[in-house]
């Protein structure tokens, strides 16, 4: 089935992958490109959208995107930073905004009659995050919102299909976003919504089956939902073919080894569990570097991996449970210019010595799109259900060096805390909880004794897509019990505290 597709440029926008994610809720498929990359056939696409960006229109190293074949000629809608360069470079003035002009704000003007702005009304919330603004509209352009501070919010330009916003409809801050987005891509570029998990799975079966072959293919599950939805979709498509590895890094949540293992029964694949904790360990042994402990995680798995590919004949494939927020922590945006914040073990090329190729069925969808492949893939609602797991696990939950008596400790406490979650009907309402084991030990009293052991910190969070996330207000009752409880039962700490930072500025791990 051929898909109508929106082109979304990305110039830098730490949201630009949150401008995608919004499309695809209206089940429209959508690229990202990098606004100087060149493209072969703009034709291809219904839509265009161009990014926001931490640079300045007026500054020299200001991307300059090439519109020629696109404006005038295809429906476009230019986000905050898109916004002021046509103004800036279309006869209109941009100019440093008295104060940075950040967080919330309301539409105080709507022009009557814009279908842009159907079914929302003045009084809507925005949220902007700019430090220039428009001074003057450019040339043709007619003003259809302002906001109490931003008079130039909204504007579109006569004889186009083009319209633009100071403000970001990507995320959740701005409440008739997605309301935004269908009224451009739907009643104004006439974009049909059909693209959906079930014609995903379709479509993705037939691709890999093109793609792979007969040949075989080797997955390292995790018992998360990334790699267990990778494994159904690639199982559905080449069978017998795919051999399914759970390695055991010493890294795992308490008893996880042999209750993932247990939970793959009965679902058809065949999986191998391999126990490598110890060289694990010995690996990220006097390491206390994030970065450095990430490398030294995905070079361990690269050696299990190729050790266990050995052992299964004629195997060219690894395959991976990569999702787009993982790509765009660890790289530019699709080769963009978007700032990179982390690594990630899984993402990238492999060693020329392994000799496998990649096969990444799920790097174009966000975590909930994934949950929702995998319901229609019939997978067990409880294994969509569970809490991401950062893939170098406890690793970059205990700051500093790793050693196997913190890793007992951490994994005692953060058994006490997801136990605790789910017996108090929580867990479900959490998008993400664990436990970090901080490099500080504090003073304490036990039994009428002076006590000197480590602190650890709780962290839940709520979120769609991990993008943006804010901690959750637990309840003090649940709290309570559960610091009593860790701090009776895991023996080496002594003091609990609770993380109560939102992403951004924060991260959702510490390291």
């Amino acid at each position: 089935m051929q898909h109508n597709k929106v082109l979304i440029l990305d110039f830098g926008s730490q949201y630009t992958q949150l401008i995608a994610r919004r499309v695809r809720e209206l089940n429209i498929y959508c690229e990202i490109h990098p606004y100087n990359k060149k493209l072969s056939n703009v034709t291809e696409y219904n839509a265009v959208i161009l990014s926001g960006s931490p640079f300045s229109v007026r500054g020299e190293d200001a991307p300059h995107p090439d519109l020629s074949q696109i404006r005038g000629k295809k429906p476009m809608l230019a986000v905050c930073y898109g916004a002021q360069y046509l103004a800036h470079f279309s006869g209109g003035e941009v100019a440093p905004s008295n104060t940075r002009e950040y967080g919330r704000a309301n539409l105080s003007f709507i022009k009557n009659d814009e279908p842009f702005f159907d079914n929302i009304n003045a009084g809507s919330q925005v949220w902007m995050s700019h430090s220039d603004t428009i001074k003057h509209l450019p040339t043709n352009a007619v003003l259809i919102a302002s906001t109490n501070d931003v008079t130039n919010a909204a504007y579109r330009i006569e004889g186009e299909e083009t319209y633009a916003i100071q403000f970001h409809p990507e995320v959740y801050h701005t409440t008739d976003g997605k309301q935004l987005l269908e009224n451009f891509l739907v009643h104004i570029a006439g974009i049909r919504q059909d693209w959906t998990p079930q014609s995903f799975v379709e479509e993705t079966v037939e691709d890999l089956q093109k793609k792979l072959g007969n040949d075989k293919v080797v997955l390292g599950l995790s018992g998360g939902v990334d790699s267990s939805v990778a494994a159904v979709l690639l199982h559905k498509a080449i069978g017998k073919n795919l051999y399914c590895i759970f390695v055991n890094n010493g890294l795992l949540r308490k008893n996880e080894f042999e209750s993932v293992l247990k939970q793959y029964e009965g679902m058809g694949l065949n999986v191998k569990g391999v126990d490598a904790s110890k060289r694990f360990l010995d690996a990220l042994a006097g390491i206390d570097d994030p970065e450095k402990k990430r490398k030294a995680i995905g070079n361990a798995f690269i050696e299990v991996f190729d050790d266990e590919a050995h052992q299964i004949d004629n195997v060219t494939w690894l395959a991976q449970g990569t999702i787009y927020p993982d790509v765009i922590e660890s790289v530019s945006a699709t080769g963009g210019p978007s700032a990179t914040i982390k690594s990630h073990h899984n993402v990238g090329g492999l060693p020329d010595f392994m000799k496998l190729k990649i096969v990444e069925p799920l790097k174009a969808l966000f975590k909930d799109e994934v949950r929702r492949v995998g319901a229609t893939l019939g997978i067990n609602p409880l294994l969509l259900g569970r809490h991401p797991f950062p893939g170098p696990g406890l690793a970059i939950r205990i700051l500093g060096d790793i050693t196997a008596e913190k890793v007992r400790i951490l994994q005692e406490v953060d058994a006490i805390f997801i136990n605790g979650l789910r017996e108090w009907g929580l867990y479900d309402k959490v998008w993400q909880a664990g436990a970090i084991l901080l490099p500080v030990n504090s003073v304490g009293v036990m039994g009428d004794e002076r006590t000197y052991e480590k602190c650890v910190a709780l962290r839940a969070v709520e979120s769609t897509d991990g993008m943006t996330a804010d901690w959750v207000n637990l309840p003090y009752e649940f709290l309570q019990k559960t610091s009593n409880d860790i701090i009776n039962k895991v023996k080496g700490v002594n003091r609990v505290v609770y993380d109560i930072s939102s992403k951004p500025p924060a991260t959702i791990e510490w390291e």
